[in-house]
């Protein structure tokens, strides 16, 4: 065997190895469509999340008479307290959680059924049960464990705190630092939780569609995970391998030669 040939064996070997990592536009490009075309796709803009059992609440009732809206406010708790896995930097805020069977324990009033409405409904039950103590009360809530988490094939997997309860499929990749080049954006799947049941959602990122997907507002909780493309899925396996592989058609290749000289 002479040397062009064996030279022609190594550029075989590699050329195998680099031949899955091909990718085409249509894979890779975000919301496509004919170039020169204008299309209005419909979101969701009154987007409100609806309370869920586990979600931990901050009211803050307020009125004309501080002292009369005291007991239905909680203190802040002093000093820097882990809340559900998390720590954060500043005092943290005192709260109601939404227990099993949808409910939360309010200060004087009692339990109160929150679940499964939105921050509108909820604002209008606790004024309404609290128009016998407060005249004209006006009560704020939030949500303080709002959190959205994106896996797989990402540059920065992880859980994301959303302060302000509104976060859009889109916006939580890019928390996330968008998807790596190796990943499908053509089936990404939403997990979501409702009332314990697990619903699964895939969505194209390739395809304009996504902004009126059911899933392209995020609720709390809610798990995003981009899959590997096949290239990658192989490469971590040839890589695993390519050592030894290179090794042996090394020894091979040597020993062709100088058995044939």
């Amino acid at each position: 065997m002479n040397r062009p040939l064996t030279h022609t064996l190594f550029l075989i070997f590699f050329s195998t190895l680099l031949l899955p990592g091909c990718a085409s536009r249509k894979k890779l490009v975000y919301f496509q469509q004919n170039s020169g075309d204008t299309t209005q796709v419909t979101a969701n803009r009154n987007f409100t999340p609806v309370f869920k059992t586990d979600d931990f609440l901050e009211i803050i009732v307020t009125g004309s008479d501080p002292e009369a809206v005291k007991p239905f406010n909680m203190p802040d708790i002093v000093g820097n307290v882990p809340q559900a896995g998390y720590t954060t930097g500043a005092p943290a805020r005192n709260g109601y959680l939404i227990d099993a069977r949808g409910t939360i324990d309010f200060p004087v009033i009692g339990k109160i059924s929150l679940a499964g409405l939105n921050r509108m409904e909820a604002t209008a039950l606790i004024r309404e049960k609290l128009d016998p103590y407060v005249g004209g009360p006006i009560v704020s809530i939030r949500i303080l464990n709002f959190k959205v988490t994106v896996l797989g094939d990402v540059a920065r997997p992880g859980t994301f705190q959303i302060p302000n309860e509104r976060i859009t499929l889109l916006e939580a990749i890019g928390l996330a630092g968008d998807l790596n080049i190796s990943g499908v954006r053509k089936n990404v799947l939403v997990i979501r939780d409702t009332d314990g049941v697990k619903t699964e959602t895939r969505v194209d990122l390739t395809s304009k569609d996504v902004f009126s997907s059911p899933v392209y507002y995020l609720h709390q909780n809610d798990v995003i995970y981009v899959q590997p493309n096949k290239a990658k899925i192989n490469s971590s396996v040839v890589s695993a391998s390519a050592g030894i592989i290179l090794s042996v058609t090394s020894l091979i290749v040597t020993t062709i030669v100088l058995i044939t000289k």
